[in-house]
C-alpha cells in the first residue's frame, strides 16, 4: 500500500507539472499572438521586406542655346561573387586565363597575368563581392559582359554589376568652374546654387527579399515616385565662351602668367555670356580650379581710373579738355614715388590725354588737387557708384570689396588718396569692376550680374530670372557721357 501511494502521489506531481506546463505554453502563445503580435510581425517585415530609397534624375544644365553643359550619364562599378552556386572549380579554371586576358585587352591597367593572379587569390579566400574595376562606361560593360565567365550571367559566372550617376561635362573645361560641381569638399557654381532644383525629389519603394539576397520591387499603397530634378538654362553662350577661353589662354601663354580671367556681360540684361578662368598647373597647362571673376577681391589697378574721373566729372570739377601738370612722369608723396609707366611727351596734359595714356601722375593728380581737403567725399563718390558692396550673385563665392574709409586704421592722410585714385588700397573682384563699367555703357543703370535665365521641367519653364536693377543711375548722363568719350579715346589712343 504504502509502494501504491508513493507511485500515486509522483504521478499526480507529474500530472499537476504538466499542466501548470501546458498552462505557461497557452499564456506565452497568447502573449505572442495578441499582446506582441504586432512586433514580431513587424521583425519578421523587416527581414523579409524593406522599404528603398529611390534616387530622383538630376537635372540637366544648358547653354542660353540649348547644349547641354552638364549632365548625369550611368556609370558602373563591376565586382565578382567568386563563390556564386553555378560557378565551379571547373567552370572558373577552364575560363580564367581566357578573362584575365580579356580584361586586361580592355582596361589595359593590369597585365592578364596580374588580373589572374588576383582573381584566383580572391576566390581562395571566398571573396563573395570581389571589386574588379570602378567606373566603368557603358559601352565598356557591354563588352564586358561578352567576356568567359561574365556571359553567364551573376549565378554562373560571378557577374555582378552595380550601377551609379556621375556628372559629365560635354564640353570639358568651358565655364566649368562656374557650372561648378557638388563635390564633398565644397560645392561650387551653378550646381551648388541651384542644387535643390537640379536634385529633384526622391522616392521609397517597397521591396521583398527572394533568393539569392536580392530584393524585387512590391506594389504597395504607401510607394512614393521619385520626381526628376529641374532643368537650369544658363545664359552663357557657347560660342562666345569658346572664344574667350582660347583668348585668353592664349594671351597667358604669351606673357607666361600664373593665372588670368575673362568675363563678358551683356549691358541692358547683366547676362553673363562667357566666364573664363585659368591658372596655369604644376605641368605647365592653364586648367579651371578657381573662380576668380567671382572670388578674386584685388587691387583693381589702373582698371579703377575710370571710377576716380567719373566721380571728378560728376562733382563738376573737371572737363576731358583741362589740362594737369605731369611734369617728367614722375611724383612723390610723402615718402612714396609715383611713376608713370609710359612717360609722357609734354609737361601738360589734357584730362582726355591723361586717362589715354593711364598716367598715374596725371589721375591721382587731379584727385589730390580736387579731394585733398575732403578724402572722405571722394570715397563716399565711389561709393555712390555701388562699388565697395558685394553684388549678391545668384552663385556662392563672391569675393568681399573694400573701399576704405579715413577712419581705417591703415588710412594715411598722405599717401592713400592718391593710390586709392590709381586703383590700389582697395580692393574689388573683376566681376564688380564690370558692373561698374556696365553701368556707364547702360546710360548710368547698374544691373546685377546673372548666370541662369530660366528653371525648367520637361521643356516648360517654371520661373524666369529678369533683369535686376541694382541703382537707376550712378551719376548724372552728362558725366556719364563725358567718361564714354574718355573710354573711346583710350580705344582710338591709348597705349595697347
Amino acid at each position: 500500500m504504502e509502494v501504491k501511494k508513493d507511485i500515486m502521489w509522483r504521478i499526480n506531481i507529474s500530472f499537476i507539472v504538466m499542466c501548470l506546463m501546458g498552462l505557461v505554453i497557452l499564456v506565452q502563445i497568447f502573449r505572442i499572438q495578441f499582446v506582441q503580435g504586432s512586433y514580431w510581425i513587424s521583425q519578421a517585415d523587416s527581414f523579409s521586406t524593406r522599404y528603398n530609397k529611390v534616387d530622383a534624375s538630376r537635372g540637366n544644365i544648358f547653354s542660353c542655346d540649348g547644349r547641354l553643359l552638364s549632365t548625369s550619364i550611368p556609370i558602373y562599378d563591376i565586382r565578382m561573387d567568386l563563390r556564386a552556386d553555378g560557378l565551379s572549380d571547373e567552370k572558373f579554371n577552364a575560363n580564367i586565363d581566357s578573362l584575365a586576358i580579356c580584361l586586361s585587352t580592355l582596361f589595359k591597367d593590369h597585365t592578364a597575368s596580374e588580373y589572374k593572379t588576383s582573381l584566383r587569390q580572391a576566390r581562395a579566400a571566398n571573396e563573395r563581392f570581389y571589386l574588379v574595376r570602378r567606373n566603368v562606361r557603358y559601352a565598356e560593360l557591354q563588352t564586358l559582359k561578352q567576356f568567359p565567365l561574365f556571359r553567364l550571367g551573376r549565378y554562373k559566372g560571378g557577374l555582378m554589376v552595380l550601377q551609379k550617376e556621375v556628372r559629365e561635362m560635354p564640353f570639358k573645361m568651358l565655364a566649368s568652374r562656374t557650372i561648378g560641381t557638388m563635390r564633398d569638399v565644397k560645392p561650387v557654381g551653378i550646381e551648388s546654387a541651384f542644387n535643390s532644383e537640379l536634385k529633384g525629389v526622391g522616392g521609397r519603394r517597397l521591396e521583398q527579399r527572394i533568393s539569392g539576397g536580392m530584393w524585387k520591387p512590391l506594389n504597395d499603397k504607401d510607394e512614393i515616385e521619385s520626381k526628376d530634378g529641374h532643368d537650369i538654362i544658363t545664359t552663357i553662350d557657347i560660342n562666345i565662351q569658346d572664344v574667350a577661353e582660347n583668348s585668353l589662354e592664349e594671351h597667358l601663354i604669351k606673357h607666361n602668367a600664373d593665372h588670368g580671367c575673362a568675363v563678358l556681360m551683356e549691358v541692358a540684361t547683366g547676362e553673363i555670356k562667357a566666364i573664363a578662368n585659368l591658372k596655369r598647373n604644376s605641368e605647365g597647362n592653364y586648367v579651371e580650379d578657381f573662380n576668380y571673376v567671382i572670388a578674386e577681391a584685388t587691387e583693381p589697378g589702373s582698371t579703377f581710373k575710370m571710377a576716380s574721373m567719373l566721380a571728378a566729372l560728376d562733382d563738376g570739377f573737371i572737363e576731358p579738355e583741362d589740362t594737369i601738370f605731369v611734369g617728367n612722369g614722375e611724383r612723390k608723396y610723402g615718402p612714396q614715388r609715383m611713376v608713370d609707366a609710359h612717360p609722357p611727351h609734354f609737361p601738360k596734359l589734357s584730362i582726355q590725354q591723361a586717362f589715354e595714356t593711364s598716367s598715374n601722375v596725371g589721375i591721382s593728380s587731379v584727385i589730390v588737387s580736387r579731394y585733398s581737403k575732403n578724402p572722405q567725399a571722394f570715397i563716399d563718390k565711389i561709393k555712390s557708384f555701388g562699388l565697395g558692396s558685394p553684388l549678391g550673385l545668384d552663385i556662392e563665392g563672391e569675393g568681399t570689396p573694400r573701399i576704405k574709409n579715413i577712419t581705417a586704421k591703415d588710412w594715411s592722410s598722405v599717401v592713400s588718396l592718391p593710390w586709392m585714385s590709381i586703383g590700389y588700397e582697395t580692393k574689388l573682384t573683376p566681376l564688380q569692376i564690370l558692373a561698374f563699367y556696365n553701368a556707364i555703357a547702360n546710360n548710368g543703370t547698374m544691373v546685377r550680374p546673372h548666370f541662369v535665365k530660366e528653371i525648367q521641367s520637361h521643356g516648360r519653364t517654371l520661373k524666369s530670372f529678369d533683369t535686376e536693377i541694382i541703382r537707376d543711375s550712378i551719376a548724372s548722363p552728362a558725366a556719364l557721357a563725358k567718361a564714354r568719350q574718355l573710354m573711346e579715346g583710350v580705344v582710338e589712343r591709348g597705349f595697347c
